[in-house]
């Protein structure tokens, strides 16, 4: 069968390109599953991230813990923040951040099993 959609090319498998098919997940999806990664692709997130697993950190306390400025951490903590991976608790004028969401974490953790199979 000749593609007519891309590429003009022969379709030598249909029935298992249309297997395939049945089982990819929609654009939207691949989309929101593209967008973690991007989320995970700033080096300075990932450390918050796997502080923040051990235990709530005020802005000061991570940006020492991390070695940038406050303001670079507070930039970070409002994304994350806005993307409902951590949650703030006040304390007086002190703003502590814990991670809100297990799963972000286990995504971590596999991609460092990944990396340390690998080495």
């Amino acid at each position: 069968m000749q593609c007519n959609k891309n590429c003009g090319c022969i379709v030598f498998h249909e029935e298992t390109l249309s297997r395939i098919k049945s089982k990819i997940h929609s654009d939207n999806t691949i989309e929101s599953i593209a967008s973690i990664f991007k989320i995970l692709g700033d080096f300075t997130r990932v450390k918050i991230l796997e502080a923040l697993k051990e235990d709530e950190l005020c802005v000061c306390d991570l940006a020492h813990l991390l070695g940038v400025s406050k303001s670079a951490i507070s930039h970070q903590m409002k994304f994350l923040k806005s993307h409902d991976l951590v949650k703030q608790r006040r304390e007086g004028k002190m703003v502590y951040y814990k991670t809100k969401c297990k799963e972000i974490l286990e995504i971590i953790h596999s991609a460092y099993v990944y990396k340390k199979e690998r080495a």
